[in-house]
């Protein structure tokens, strides 16, 4: 596995390092060891997926809030999304920042999201599947999030939502005070 740093602060892009032959091709995709030896203390407790059968539709931005803060792996297993992560943490040197990826089926890539940044995704293509690792397990009654198109981040999405639930639309402007 590569460990590649994204421009907000421990967030970080994870690239398989695929093993092929003529029955098809082998990847390890999360191992503690290597997570641990990048400097990533990250032990999955739970694994999620999002099922998303129409293109455009647009998840997040969402995080869990302390004490029950949430990190994350997050990889494609069918299909193509723009991935963002937005950084919340107020002490962060890149707090307010963003950064996305397009994580694919193909590519075999993930994003490594920790506690106090807000996780989104806009699908690219139809019948997408997202597959999430967290840790520690979900806590009902603390989810949170922060609009998708709220100028405080100024995300760049590659496109316009076609599907959003209207909780996600309907977040406030996001207020540091909060």
């Amino acid at each position: 596995m590569r460990f590649v740093p994204t421009p907000i602060a421990g967030v970080v892009r994870v690239e398989a390092d695929p093993h092929a032959d003529d029955r098809g091709l082998f990847a390890r995709l999360h191992c503690p060891e290597e997570f641990a030896a990048a400097g990533l203390d990250f032990v999955p407790v739970q694994t999620s997926v999002s099922r998303n059968p129409t293109a455009g539709t647009l998840r997040g931005l969402h995080y869990q809030a302390a004490p029950h803060a949430e990190t994350k792996l997050v990889r494609v297993t069918q299909g193509r999304v723009f991935d963002v992560a937005v950084d919340l943490r107020r002490d962060s040197p890149t707090y307010r920042g963003w950064t996305g990826v397009e994580l694919s089926a193909d590519n075999l890539a993930a994003l490594f999201i920790p506690e106090g940044v807000a996780h989104g995704f806009l699908t690219l293509e139809p019948d997408t599947d997202v597959l999430y690792q967290i840790a520690p397990a979900y806590r009902p009654g603390h989810e949170a999030g922060v609009r998708w198109d709220d100028p405080a981040f100024g995300v760049a999405w590659p496109m316009r939502p076609q599907l959003i639930s209207p909780r996600d639309a309907g977040y406030p402007d996001y207020d540091a005070e909060d």
